[in-house]
């Protein structure tokens, strides 16, 4: 083997990380550097509590072959030098087809890292359930603030829960990695990509009716003022999320990263509380472990949605 690479067993493979001392976060200020090869380790790591947020589901996938301050490459269709034994899923888009890849394996995650994909953005709909890639199985609200400051994602997150818990519906936290939270709604398939996103809309402007000085719905940043973000818009046909405790292309390689609702009480909690020198032990607490096995029906709720908006 050579000095530019290194080869690592993952179930019956080996897959091959080339260049693994190649920096794709320069260190500075109060940031650490890490290396591709850092990038693996941390997936290879993390793999048995990321993968079943994956299987599945069409990725799409944010490579930055040369470092985090080089060029970015947002990445559909699989190309063709990727291995066979990687799953790939054709699906329709305007004027024909594209195909992604899915990530069922730690060794496709770590070919994944190879490829200097830092970060991954997963469909929420899945291609093994009965109702295809057109039947979401999950509805994400994505709280952005206007700024950096985290507080007002936390209350917004909390005022959120309030919500879904009246409308009989669990939910999951996740930091984004970025600067805001994921407020994640497990579904039971059966509703398309349309009802979803409008049950969404109704549910966020609800909450905004409620809080119009703290919150919006508005997509143009013009609109927003100092208001954060309520945004529902990844609920819809071939939009992504990112994935829980993928790495995000900033410099200290922070993770985004599932949470308890008790962590949110954190008043040291921020978006990037988490990096990939840590996440896995994050990870290994089970966040989610409360979430039911099976995703709930959205009749139920929109009738209660209803009751309380009318």
């Amino acid at each position: 083997m050579s000095d530019d690479a290194r080869s690592i067993r993952a179930g019956r493979r080996t897959v091959r990380i080339q260049r693994p001392g190649k920096v794709l976060f320069p260190g500075g200020s109060s940031a650490k550097e890490y290396t591709k090869g850092d990038l693996a380790d941390y997936y290879r790591s993390v793999a048995p509590a990321m993968l079943p947020h994956l299987r599945g589901r069409l990725l799409m996938l944010e490579r930055y072959p040369d470092g985090i301050d080089a060029q970015r490459f947002m990445q559909k269709n699989v190309p063709a030098h990727y291995p066979d034994w990687i799953t790939r899923a054709e699906v329709a888009k305007e004027g024909g087809t594209v195909t992604h890849a899915v990530c069922d394996d730690t060794a496709t995650l770590l070919y994944l890292a190879d490829q200097a994909c830092i970060t991954l953005h997963r469909w929420l709909s899945r291609t093994d359930r009965a109702g295809g890639v057109d039947h979401p199985d999950q509805l994400v609200f994505d709280l952005d603030p206007p700024r950096d400051d985290f507080s007002p994602v936390r209350e917004a997150a909390g005022r959120l829960k309030e919500l879904l818990d009246d409308l009989e519906l669990p939910a999951a936290l996740m930091t984004t990695g970025s600067r805001g939270l994921h407020v994640v709604v497990p579904l039971d398939g059966r509703a398309g990509f349309d009802e979803v996103r409008a049950f969404a809309r109704a549910a966020a402007e609800l909450l905004v009716s409620r809080h119009p000085d703290r919150l919006t719905t508005a997509a143009r940043k013009d609109d927003r003022g100092d208001r954060l973000y309520l945004d529902v818009q990844r609920n819809a046909y071939a939009q992504t999320a990112v994935v829980p405790y993928t790495v995000r292309a900033r410099p200290g390689a922070p993770v985004a990263v599932p949470l308890s609702w008790d962590q949110l009480d954190d008043s040291g909690l921020d978006a990037r509380r988490w990096t990939i020198a840590d996440a896995a032990e994050q990870a290994r607490t089970d966040p989610w472990a409360g979430l039911p096995g099976r995703g709930r029906s959205l009749g139920p709720a929109r009738r209660r949605l209803e009751d309380l908006g009318s």
